[in-house]
């Protein structure tokens, strides 16, 4: 396994925190849906998707959820 995944989440954590965001971690328990997103917007070429659940994980972190 290769460290793309990592650096991608990395680098999109510091452009988020560099805006005032949370940091956001995606669960375990929601690796599926991170999955799919990508490859929505890989393959089907649909990005929407992917910004979508990333808004959800940052809003939950906004609200308080604790990160699992």
């Amino acid at each position: 396994m290769d460290g793309n995944g990592r650096i991608g989440r990395f680098l999109m954590n510091v452009m988020l925190a560099a805006d005032g965001y949370p940091w956001t971690v995606v669960p375990v328990g929601e690796r599926s849906r991170y999955l799919a997103a990508l490859e929505a917007a890989s393959v089907r070429q649909d990005i929407i998707p992917f910004p979508e659940f990333i808004a959800e994980l940052v809003q939950g972190r906004l609200d308080g959820k604790p990160v699992p």
